[in-house]
C-alpha cells in the first residue's frame, strides 16, 4: 500500500511533462494506475469476507508513536474500490471532456492523479495522525482542481470558500484527534476504535472531531460550500464531490462509529444534522435550474443522508449506511459525467433551455434514467435495496424503544419523497420533450465519451440483483458495531414495512412532482436571507472590515508605527515576564577580555549615529558597523565559522541596501522633521534594556547540564570535525531546512514585488547565438563595430562582455580589473568552503554567500546584461533544484529503513588525495549552496537589473517625449538577446 501511495506521487510528478507530449490523451496512461489499485484492492477480498485485514506498518515517528501504518479491513475495502475505481473511470472520462488547449492542463491532470491516491491513502490510512495528513491536503487539492479555471473570479472564489470552510474544521478535528490519541495512548485507528476512551475527554475529542467530519461532507451549517464548488469542470464535481472528498467525513464517522456511537452527544449531533441536511439540500434542490447545482444540492441532501444511516450506531443500520455509501457514489458519479456530456453537446446546462434530449441521445437517456431512478430509490437498483435497509433499521431500532429511531426514521422518511421530487424533476429537465421549444441540437461526440458513466450505471443496475453477493463483504464491517441485528441485503424481503414506506415515498415524491408549480410558489416565498452562503459572506466581509479597523487603530503612520507597535508589545510582554523572573545568575561577568568592550562601545556609537544621520547611505554604512564588530566578536571568541558567514552575510545585506537606495533620494529627511522623538528613544532604550535583561536572566536560566559536551563525539559520528557545520547538516538539519525554505519564500517575495507583470521575464543577454558568445568567439563579438565600446583594440581579449552596454560615466578601470581578477578565484574559493566545511570553517552557506557576491562585483562591473553573461539560468531553477536536493536527501533514507535525513557515508581511498569519506549531508549542503545562490542571483535579478530595465525605459519615454518630431533618429542601441 505505501508502494501504491509513492506510485502515486511519483507519476503525478511527472504528469505535467506526460501533458506535455501527449495532451488529454495523458489520462488514458495515469488512468492506469488507479486502475491497478482498484485490482490490487479487488485481490484482498477474499481476507476482507473472511473478516481479516490486510496491515503493512514503516515506522516514522517512534518518540510520538507515529508510523506509516495501512490497514484495509471491510471498511477500507469498500472506500478504496470507490476511490479507484470511479477514480480510474473518471480520468478516463477526462480524456474525451478536454481539448488539446485546455488551459494548464498538466497541472489539472497530475492534482487529480494525486488526489485519488491522497484518498487512497485517506482510507486505508490506519494511524489517526497519517490519517490526518491525507485528510488535509485533500483539502489543497481540492483547493486546486475547484479553482482551475484560474481567470474566473467565481472559480477561485468557491476555491478559496471550500478551503476555508474544510479546513476550519480540520483544525478543530486536529485537537481531537490529539486529545484522543494523548488519552488512549496510541495512535493506532483499530486500537482507538477497539479500546474506546471514556470519560469527558473522550466525549469532547468525538464532538471535535464530528466539526471536521460535518464540513468535511458539507453538512449544515457547512453546506454552502459544496454547490459553490460547481464552478469546477465537471469531472471534479463527479469524482470529488461525489464519490470521494465528501465521502471522507462519512468514512470517518463510520469508522469511530463501532467505537463512539454511545458517546454523549454523538447520536443526537449526527441524526439532527443529518436530517436537518437532507431536507435542506432536498428543498434547495427543487429550487435550482442548472443541472449541476440540482444534483450539488441532491449530494448535500444525500450526505446528510448517509450520515444519519453510520452514524446511527447499529449493525443493521451500518449495513444500510455501507450499502448507501456504495450506491450514491455510483449513481451521484454517473449523473455529474452525464451532467459533463450535456453541457459539451448542447453548450448549457439550464433545464429550461433543453429539450428533446431523450430522443436524440437516447443511449445517454438510458444511462441517467437508470442512475436517477437509483437515486430515488427504485427497484430493482441498488439504490432501493440500500433504501430498503435504511428504512428496516430505523423501523426496527424504533419498534425496539429507541426515539432516535423514530426521528431518523420520520426525517429520512420525508427527505426521500424530496429525493424522488428532485430526481424526477432533474430527468425530465434534461431529457423530456417540450411542446413550447424546438429540439435542443447537439454537437456530436464518440461513444466512448459517455463509457464512464454507463459501466457506474451498469454498476448500480447489476448490485440490485447482486446485493446478496455484497452482503458478505460488508457485513464484516457492520458486526463490529454493537446494537444486535441480522439484516441481510437482497433485492427482496417481502411485502415487509420498509417496502411499504418505500412505496409511499415514491408516490409521495411523484405527486411532489406532479404539483411542481405549487411547490415553486411556495419555496419563492421563503425569505432570500436564509441562506448559509449568505451567512458566509457576510462573516467574511465582517471579518475583513474588523481587521481593516484594527490595523487603522494599531498600525496608521506607516512604517515607525508598525515597528513602534511592534516593540511596544515586546517590551510588555517580555518585560512582565522579566520582572516576575527568579532566576538570576549567581555571578556577572562584565567582559571576557578588555577588547569586547571597546567593540561594543564602536558598535553602540555606530548604532546612535545611524539614528541620528540624515543620508541614506551614510546610515546603512554605520549600521554595518554593528554587523562588523559582531564578526570580531564573533573571531575572537574562536568561532571563525559564525565570523566567516556573519562577514558575508554582512557584504551581502548592505549590496542589497545600496541596490535599493539608489531609486531613494539622498536624504532621509525631505519634507518634514521626524515626530515623537523623545518617544522613540524611549521605546529603543527599553528594548535594549528588556533585551540585555533577558539576555542576563537566560544565563542564569539553565536547569539542567547542556548538550554541549555530546557535541565533539556526535560531530565524529557523523564523520566530520566542524561541530557548528554538521550541527547544520545533520544534527540540526531539520531546522536547515525551515531556513532554507524562508529563504526561498524572501527571494519569491521580493521578485513578486519588482516583476509587477510577472516572474518569467527572459534574462538579458548580449546579442548573438550561443556558438558566437564560446569563449573561442570571444574576440569576434569585441570586434562587432556595433557592440564594441570605443578604445576596445581589435585583438584584445575582452573578461567583463557587457562593460560596453555601460554608459562611459559609470564604468570604473579599478573595478573591472579588480573583479578580472578575483571573481574566478572567489567561485573556487566558494566551493572549496562548500566541500570542506565539514571539516574546516566553511559549509554550503557560507559558500554560496561568497559565490552570490562574486555574482554581485559582476553585476557591479558590467550592469544588467554581464550578470545575463555571468549567470545564463533561471533563479528559480536553482532554488527549486536545491531544496529538491535538500527534500530529497531528507526522505531517501526512509526508502533504506530509516528516518528522515538519517545520513550514510562512504568512505574510499584516492591516489594522491588519500582517505576521503563523503555522506549524504554533503548532498544536502550542496542543496544548501545552490538556494543561496540562487537567492542571491534573485535578488541582483530584482533589485538589480529588473530596476535598471524599468529605469531605462522610464527614461527612455522621458526622452520620446522631449524629443521633437523632426529629431534625428539616433544611432541604434547594441543588441540583445532575450
Amino acid at each position: 500500500m505505501a508502494t501504491i501511495l509513492l506510485i502515486f506521487l511519483i507519476l503525478s510528478l511527472f504528469t505535467p511533462a506526460l501533458t506535455r507530449r501527449l495532451g488529454p490523451r495523458v489520462f488514458y496512461l495515469i488512468a492506469l494506475l488507479p486502475a491497478a489499485a482498484f485490482a490490487f484492492t479487488l485481490g484482498q477480498t477474499g481476507l476482507v469476507t473472511r473478516g481479516g485485514a490486510a496491515t503493512e506498518s514503516i515506522p516514522w515517528i517512534p518518540q510520538l508513536g507515529v508510523a506509516l501504518s495501512f490497514r484495509v479491513d471491510s471498511l477500507a475495502w469498500l472506500l478504496a474500490l470507490v476511490v479507484t475505481g470511479i477514480g480510474a473511470l473518471v480520468l478516463v472520462y477526462c480524456a474525451r471532456y478536454f481539448v488539446a488547449d485546455e488551459p494548464a492542463l498538466g497541472r489539472f491532470a497530475a492534482c487529480l492523479l494525486a488526489f485519488a491516491g491522497t484518498m487512497y491513502g485517506l482510507v486505508t490510512a490506519d494511524d489517526i495522525v497519517v490519517m490526518f495528513m491525507f485528510w488535509e491536503i485533500t483539502s489543497v487539492l481540492s483547493y486546486l482542481l475547484i479553482g482551475h479555471y484560474t481567470v474566473k473570479r467565481e472559480s477561485r472564489g468557491a476555491a478559496l470558500q471550500a478551503l476555508l470552510v474544510t479546513t476550519f474544521g480540520g483544525l478543530v478535528m486536529l485537537v481531537g484527534v490529539v486529545l484522543l490519541s494523548v488519552a488512549a495512548g496510541t495512535t493506532s485507528l483499530a486500537l482507538l476504535v477497539a479500546e474506546p476512551v471514556t470519560g469527558p475527554v473522550a466525549g469532547w475529542a468525538v464532538l471535535l472531531i464530528l466539526v471536521g467530519a460535518l464540513s468535511k461532507s458539507a453538512l449544515v451549517p457547512f453546506h454552502f460550500w459544496l454547490p459553490a464548488a460547481m464552478a469546477a469542470p465537471t469531472p471534479v464535481s463527479a469524482y470529488l464531490h461525489a464519490a470521494a472528498m465528501v465521502k471522507a467525513g462519512i468514512y470517518l464517522v463510520a469508522r469511530l462509529a463501532p467505537g463512539y456511537a454511545d458517546t454523549d452527544g454523538w447520536l443526537p449531533v449526527l441524526v439532527t444534522i443529518g436530517v436537518w441536511t437532507m431536507l435542506v439540500g432536498a428543498w434547495r434542490s427543487l429550487r435550482k435550474h442548472d443541472l449541476k447545482l440540482v444534483l450539488a444540492y441532491g449530494t448535500v441532501s444525500q450526505l446528510g443522508f448517509i450520515m444519519v444511516v453510520v452514524g446511527f450506531g447499529s449493525r443493521d443500520a451500518a449495513l444500510a449506511g455501507a450499502a448507501l455509501l456504495l450506491a450514491h457514489a455510483l449513481y451521484k458519479a454517473a449523473l455529474f459525467l452525464v451532467v459533463g456530456i450535456i453541457d459539451h453537446r448542447a453548450g448549457t446546462r439550464d433545464l429550461r433551455r433543453l429539450s428533446g434530449l431523450g430522443r436524440s441521445a437516447p443511449a445517454l437517456a438510458v444511462i441517467a434514467l437508470i442512475a436517477a431512478a437509483s437515486m430515488a430509490g427504485l427497484p430493482p437498483l441498488l439504490g432501493f435495496v440500500a433504501k430498503e435497509a435504511v428504512f428496516t433499521a430505523f423501523l426496527e431500532a424504533g419498534l425496539a424503544g429507541d426515539g432516535w429511531g423514530w426521528v431518523a426514521l420520520l426525517g429520512t422518511g420525508l427527505g426521500s419523497v424530496l429525493t424522488v421530487a428532485y430526481s424526477i424533476r432533474f430527468f425530465w429537465g434534461a431529457f423530456g420533450t417540450r411542446s413550447a421549444m424546438a429540439p435542443t441540437a447537439l454537437h456530436p461526440s464518440r461513444w466512448d465519451f459517455a463509457l464512464a458513466p454507463g459501466l457506474l450505471s451498469v454498476a448500480t443496475l447489476a448490485f440490485g440483483p447482486l446485493s446478496g453477493l455484497l452482503d458478505p463483504m460488508l457485513s464484516p464491517y457492520a458486526d463490529t458495531v454493537a446494537g444486535g441485528g441480522d439484516y441481510h441485503l437482497a433485492l427482496w424481503h417481502g411485502l415487509e414495512p420498509a417496502f411499504l414506506i418505500s412505496t409511499v415515498v415514491v408516490l409521495a415524491g411523484a405527486a411532489l412532482f406532479w404539483q411542481r408549480l405549487r411547490v415553486a410558489r411556495a419555496q419563492a416565498r421563503v425569505p432570500a436571507w436564509i441562506d448559509a452562503g449568505r451567512g458566509y459572506g457576510s462573516l467574511v466581509r465582517a471579518v475583513d472590515r474588523s481587521a481593516a479597523r484594527v490595523t487603522r487603530f494599531a498600525q496608521h503612520g506607516g512604517l515607525p508605527q508598525y515597528l513602534g507597535t511592534i516593540l511596544v508589545v515586546f517590551v510588555l510582554a517580555l518585560g512582565f515576564a522579566a520582572s516576575v523572573n527568579r532566576s538570576w545568575p549567581e555571578t556577572l561577568v562584565p567582559w571576557d577580555y578588555p577588547g569586547q568592550v571597546l567593540i561594543a562601545l564602536v558598535m553602540a556609537v555606530a548604532a546612535v549615529a545611524a539614528a541620528r544621520v540624515v543620508k541614506r547611505m551614510t546610515s546603512v554604512l554605520l549600521a554595518g558597523v554593528t554587523g562588523y564588530g559582531l564578526v570580531a566578536l564573533f573571531a575572537l571568541h574562536g568561532a571563525p565559522d559564525l565570523a566567516l558567514t556573519q562577514a558575508l552575510v554582512e557584504t551581502m545585506t548592505l549590496v542589497v541596501f545600496v541596490l535599493v537606495l539608489r531609486r531613494l533620494p539622498p536624504r532621509i529627511i525631505q519634507h518634514n522633521r521626524p515626530a515623537h522623538r523623545r518617544r522613540r528613544a524611549l521605546i529603543g532604550v527599553l528594548v535594549g534594556g528588556v533585551m540585555g535583561t533577558i539576555a542576563v536572566i537566560a544565563l542564569g536560566a539553565r536547569q539542567d547540564p547542556g548538550i554541549a559536551a555530546e557535541l565533539p563525539r556526535l560531530t565524529l559520528e557523523a564523520h566530520g570535525t566542524n561541530i557548528v557545520n554538521v550541527m547544520l547538516v545533520d544534527i540540526r538539519a531539520w531546522d536547515t531546512m525551515g531556513e532554507i525554505a524562508v529563504l526561498i519564500v524572501v527571494a519569491t517575495g521580493v521578485a513578486s514585488l519588482l516583476f509587477v507583470s510577472g516572474r518569467a521575464v527572459p534574462l538579458p543577454r548580449l546579442k548573438g547565438s550561443r556558438s558566437q558568445r564560446s569563449p573561442r568567439n570571444r574576440r569576434r563579438i569585441v570586434a562587432d563595430p556595433q557592440a564594441s565600446s570605443a578604445g576596445h583594440a581589435v585583438s584584445r581579449q575582452s573578461f567583463l562582455l557587457a562593460g560596453r552596454t555601460m554608459p562611459e560615466g559609470d564604468r570604473s578601470i579599478l573595478i573591472e580589473v579588480l573583479v578580472r581578477l578575483l571573481f574566478h578565484p572567489a567561485i573556487i574559493v566558494s566551493v572549496y568552503l562548500l566541500f570542506a566545511g565539514h571539516n574546516a570553517p566553511g559549509g554550503g552557506f557560507a559558500g554560496g554567500l561568497l559565490a552570490g557576491l562574486a555574482l554581485v562585483s559582476r553585476y557591479l562591473a558590467g550592469g544588467r546584461y554581464e550578470l545575463g553573461e555571468a549567470a545564463p539560468i533561471d533563479p528559480g531553477k536553482l532554488l527549486g533544484f536545491g531544496v529538491v536536493l535538500a527534500v530529497g536527501t531528507a526522505v531517501a533514507s526512509l526508502f533504506f529503513t530509516g528516518i528522515p535525513l538519517e545520513s550514510a557515508y562512504a568512505a574510499v581511498e584516492v591516489p594522491v588525495l588519500g582517505h576521503l569519506s563523503f555522506g549524504t549531508s554533503t548532498l544536502f549542503d550542496i542543496g544548501v549552496y545552490l538556494v543561496v545562490i540562487g537567492l542571491a542571483l534573485d535578488i541582483l535579478r530584482s533589485l538589480g537589473s529588473e530596476i535598471d530595465r524599468q529605469s531605462e525605459a522610464g527614461e527612455a519615454r522621458e526622452s520620446n517625449k522631449a524629443e521633437p518630431a523632426s529629431a534625428p533618429v539616433s544611432a541604434p542601441a547594441p543588441e540583445v538577446l532575450p
